[in-house]
């Protein structure tokens, strides 16, 4: 008996095992709490946010700007009237082109162009525009060069004109592309009328008025069909005339071009970009 019950222990145990080896005991399964949706950033205000500082950057950038220019603008002007000794209230007119504070961070203006009407030169006016290149907004540094350009009217190159020995500069007329003038030869005591066509030129700083064409009795000559009626009087008119302007400019601008141009004379120089350091520059030339 008792053989038989450990037979019969022995056997359910191994069938356990058997059965729990075929089914194997699965682990619960673990309790998942829910999950709770994120919260989603509102991304609108930062937006808002940065369009203001854009915004305001770019207003205080103009007003900077306009700042800038404007204080640029009256240093000119102020130095311009103390250099030609112009009236406090004389206008002048100062351009200075592109974005202006990067140019002043770099210490030089690109471009500056300044002009005014009726600026006094010698004994004469003029209407007057300068435009410098490479401008150091510091002293003691020199330009890098500039152009200047003088407008003169009727009126104006008859006051310039007065200045040259024998011209008869009160009957000037522009007449583009020259100048008319008319004077007197005499002949055997009377006056003959002889009008005068000039064309103005440049040489070596001066300008150069050359007879082109004549007018007697209302006939139109030429200057040896002149010579044979007048003889050696005819070199009264068909001379050149030679305008000297160093004696009213500084020695730093030389006179390269001019030329009529409907109702007004215009005259080009060149100025030297060390005329700003250099005195001998400043100072007016002289006429030999």
């Amino acid at each position: 008996m008792d053989f038989t019950f450990s037979a019969w222990v022995r056997r359910s145990g191994c069938d356990a095992m058997t059965a729990a080896d075929a089914n194997p005991t699965q682990p619960l399964p673990e309790w998942e709490q829910p999950s709770t949706p994120r919260r989603r950033r509102r991304v609108w205000p930062w937006l808002v946010a940065l369009a203001i500082v854009v915004v305001l950057a770019v207003v205080a950038w103009f007003v900077a700007e306009a700042v800038a220019r404007d204080l640029v603008h009256q240093t000119v002007e102020e130095e311009i009237r103390e250099r030609l000794s112009l009236p406090a209230d004389h206008p002048i007119d100062v351009a200075v082109p592109g974005v202006l504070i990067p140019q002043l961070i770099g210490g030089t203006l690109d471009e500056l162009t300044v002009s005014s009407e009726d600026v006094p030169v010698g004994g004469y006016e003029g209407d007057v525009t300068v435009t410098a290149t490479d401008v150091p907004i510091r002293g003691g540094a020199d330009i890098g060069g500039a152009t200047a350009t003088v407008t003169l009217d009727e009126t104006q190159l008859r006051t310039l004109l007065a200045t040259v020995e024998g011209f008869p500069a009160d009957t000037v007329e522009l007449a583009d592309p020259g100048i008319d003038v008319a004077t007197e030869l005499q002949l055997f005591g009377a006056g003959i009328p002889v009008g005068v066509s000039l064309t103005p030129s440049v040489a070596e700083g001066d300008i150069v008025l050359t007879p082109t064409a004549f007018e007697v009795a209302g006939a139109q000559i030429d200057a040896a069909q002149l010579s044979d009626q007048f003889g050696r009087l005819a070199a009264l008119v068909t001379r050149d005339w030679t305008v000297c302007l160093a004696q009213y400019i500084p020695a730093g601008v030389t006179l390269t071009d001019v030329q009529v141009d409907g109702d007004v004379l215009v005259a080009d120089a060149d100025v030297d970009g060390a005329i700003v350091t250099d005195p001998s520059l400043q100072a007016n030339g002289t006429c030999d």
